[in-house]
Parts: structure tokens; sequence; C-alpha cells
């Protein structure tokens, strides 16, 4: 690798980190450059999934004012999390590498379909749940009064979440591109929290993937450690910048951009 090379991958694991821990799809951004430097596709994808693993750490310590109070939540995605990442680093050396890719597309405009009409769909799911709730409760009495949204707070998704996001982890663990929309889709319209307190969920649950894919790639697969440490360390820096800088974002501006950041994700991904 050339000086000029290791800047560009530096730079990369820089910016792959910032924009992973506000949105996601961090990977399209070191995966090209790794590929420019000459690295074979499926290295390109170990020695970046081993690099990012600071960059999501870091990330999700960013955000960790916004963590309180989800323990519960996260330690029951994290399972999901864990055993997803794992069967798609198997997948990655086992299957040929354009089975996944394929379908990659397709993961990804639903994401964002979700992510962009959140929303509306949140709002009518909540309806429902009212009318559900107001025909079987019979009369109001004091527990039908509740506020509604309290209670759904401190639901962890159901069987549905838990489902959608290991599959999705599976996926994570593959390739990783646009994983963190894909949490942000399946949270947002199943949980009723904030964009922020799921921007931060997303970060745990990227860690947690990316670091049990990482661990299993030490073993079985080839890695650049070069491109590794410079990513490594970029990606570290660019998570705090990314916590810092996404924090502040209100949930209008935040959607705005996920939905911006994974077409281009999709574009790119299109036309690859």
């Amino acid at each position: 690798m050339t000086p000029w090379e290791a800047v560009a991958v530096f730079a990369a694991g820089v910016g792959a980190g910032g924009v992973n821990t506000v949105v996601g799809s961090g990977t399209l951004i070191t995966f090209p450059v790794l590929l420019a430097t000459g690295l074979p596709p499926v290295t390109a994808t170990v020695s970046n999934a081993l690099g990012l693993v600071p960059g999501a750490i870091s990330g999700a310590f960013g955000y960790r004012k916004e963590l309180r109070g989800q323990r519960r939540r996260i330690l029951k995605l994290s399972v999901g999390a864990l055993v997803g990442g794992f069967t798609g680093a198997v997948l990655l050396l086992a299957l040929p590498a354009t089975a996944f890719e394929r379908i990659v597309p397709v993961v990804v405009g639903m994401a964002l379909v979700l992510v962009a009409f959140q929303p509306l769909i949140t709002k009518r799911l909540r309806r429902r749940r009212t009318e559900v709730r107001a025909a079987t409760a019979g009369p109001p009495g004091p527990v039908a009064q509740c506020p509604a949204p309290l209670r759904e707070r401190s639901s962890d998704g159901g069987p549905l979440l838990f489902v959608g996001l290991t599959l999705a982890s599976v996926y994570g663990g593959y390739f990783a591109a646009a994983q963190g929309i894909i949490y942000m889709s399946l949270m947002g319209v199943l949980l009723d929290e904030t964009m922020q307190r799921l921007t931060a969920v997303k970060n745990v649950l990227v860690a947690v993937v990316n670091t049990v894919a990482a661990t299993f790639f030490l073993f079985v697969a080839d890695f650049d450690w070069t491109a590794v440490a410079l990513i490594a360390v970029g990606s570290a820096i660019g998570g705090q910048l990314g916590a810092a800088v996404g924090r502040r974002f209100s949930p209008v501006v935040l959607r705005i951009l996920i939905v911006t950041v994974g077409t281009v994700a999709l574009v790119q991904l299109l036309l690859r």
C-alpha cells in the first residue's frame, strides 16, 4: 500500500465511522477504497469488518446518554445480533460472492421505504392498537386510562422485531452496507421511541455484529493488517465526531439524512 493509498484508507475510515454512527452505510465509503488499493473483494470485506469494530464501539459510547433505560431491550436484541452476525460471517466464506449481493438492493430499498413512511405507518399502527385495546378492555377505568406511550416504551418490539433484527444481522455479518438503515427502519416502525434513542440502540447492535463477525474472521479468513489498522483508528475518531454531530439532529433532519444516504448507497449497489 502506497502512502497516498494509506491516507485514502484512513480518511475513508474516519468518514465511515462518522456516517455509521449517525446513519449507517459507512461500508460503502471504505469498501470501494479498499478495492482500489488492490485487495480482493472478500479480503476487503473482512478487513473492513475488522477495522470498523472500534468505530462501532466508539459510536455506541458517544450515544451512551440515549442508552439509559434501554438495558433490557438491548440485551434481548443483542442476542439476535450476535447469532445473526456470526451466521452472516460464516455465509460470507461459505457462499459464492454474488449470492447475497443479488438481494442487497432489494433489502436496502425496502428499508428506505420503511424509514421514509415510518411516521405514517407508526401512526396507523398506534391507532389500530388503540382500537383493539378499546374493543377488548371494556369501559375505560383507571388502568385503561394509563398513558399508552409509557407502556409501549417499555416494550422490546416483540417477536417480529427480534426476528427482523436477527435477519438484518445476518446481512450485517455478511456485507454490512446499509445495515444501520435496516435496523432503524425496523425499530422505527415497531418501537415507540425517539430517533435519537433508536440510533443509540442501532449503534450497539452494529457493534455486536461487527465484533462477532470480526472475531470469527480473525481465525479463518485472510485480511490486510495495514488496512485494518488504518480503518480502525479512523473509524474510532469518526465515531466520536459522528456522535457529537448526530445527537444534535432533529428527528426530521435525521430521517432525511438516512433516506438520502440510503438512496446514494442503493444507487452505488445497483451500479456495481
